[in-house]
């Protein structure tokens, strides 16, 4: 089969892979129908997070179910599905606990020794407690499909970000970065019922997307600017909840101090950047709490799979590019150099 692996930075290419075959009886193959190219992903395209040459990329995907392992119950061949970016036995006590980002048996795709999400199929580890039954009928509703695959990652980190921060009805909330993740996190906090919601971002492309998705004001400075526009949009006081979706110390340095005293940031941005900007001092003197982290997609698709289901949230408008296996190279180069924000793959 073909999948996108990384030779090195700046370096994708599409090529010929084993197949992936049943290993464990734990296991399903799931042949790939949509994929896409995570923010996430550009760090190693970038050469900031280290690949080995050949390694298999990518860790969001839908898929129809072509083969089960004998101890698989969950699902079986012909099953529509959508796995969520970690991989996780659904047995242990942290899966139990909604934390299967933590699973001691789990993992990520395109760890080496495992599949990618960006090729034609994937050996699922742990089936059972891994994927998701979506409507077989959704299999062939282009429209719908995209909404789909944001649960895999980007829908489920925003609402991560936004439950982390503590978001609730008439909340005032601000949420740093205008990528995918944030503009799912502006959507979440929607969701959750926030009174108010500014979205830190310059791309008007992208603030667009964040005011179809609840955003009622846009503060497109950075830095010492952005705090001051923040604090003056909210009377001096901040917002009670923050989202933080980029990862980088300037970053969480103004997640930090544009929260109300009391308040709280749910962090998501994969962090770079040393300390990430986390001054202990001024979130104790201020009585700001920091809560965040990987998201436990698996635990957050469920609930967020009916309102899709129902057409309460369209995440998948995030989705600006759509490309075959062939054009992946040029999708990570269309999403490194800013012209496209989240690109969708389909097979």
């Amino acid at each position: 089969m073909r999948a996108t692996v990384i030779h090195g930075p700046n370096d994708i290419r599409i090529e010929e892979v084993p197949d992936p075959v049943i290993q464990r009886p734990t296991d399903a193959v799931v042949r790939v129908v949509n994929a896409c190219i995570c923010g996430s992903d550009l760090w190693a395209y970038r050469g900031v997070a280290a690949r080995q040459a050949g390694q298999r990329i990518g860790h969001e995907f839908l898929g129809v179910v072509e083969q089960v392992g004998a101890e698989v119950t969950g699902v079986k061949p012909g099953d529509f599905v959508v796995a969520p970016f970690v991989w996780s036995d659904g047995t242990c006590d942290y899966c139990k606990d909604g934390l299967q980002t933590s699973c001691p048996h789990g993992g990520f795709w395109g760890e080496i020794g495992s599949d990618g999400g960006q090729g034609e199929a994937v050996r699922v580890p742990h089936a059972d407690g891994t994927l998701v039954q979506l409507p077989k009928e959704a299999q062939t509703d282009q429209a719908l499909l995209p909404h789909l695959l944001a649960l895999s990652d980007v829908m489920a980190t925003g609402h991560h970000a936004a439950v982390s921060a503590g978001v609730r009805p008439g909340a005032t909330v601000a949420v740093v970065g205008d990528g995918a993740v944030g503009l799912c996190g502006v959507l979440a906090a929607q969701r959750l019922g926030a009174g108010r919601i500014i979205a830190l971002g310059r791309h008007e492309a992208r603030t667009a997307i964040a005011r179809r998705f609840g955003a009622t004001d846009v503060v497109a400075e950075r830095g010492e600017a952005a705090i001051e526009a923040v604090r003056e949009l909210t009377g001096g006081q901040g917002a009670h909840a923050v989202l933080e979706a980029v990862g980088t110390e300037e970053s969480m340095r103004t997640a930090i101090s544009i929260t109300r005293d009391g308040g709280a940031v749910g962090y998501v941005g994969v962090p770079h950047g040393g300390s990430a900007g986390v001054d202990i001092s001024q979130m104790f003197n201020r009585n700001i709490a920091l809560g965040g982290g990987v998201a436990p997609a698996r635990a957050y698709i469920p609930e967020l799979l009916a309102d899709v289901l129902a057409g309460t949230i369209e995440p998948g408008l995030v989705f600006d590019r759509t490309v075959d296996l062939d054009g992946v190279p040029a999708g990570y180069r269309a999403m490194d150099d800013r012209s496209a924000l989240k690109v969708r793959i389909a097979f």
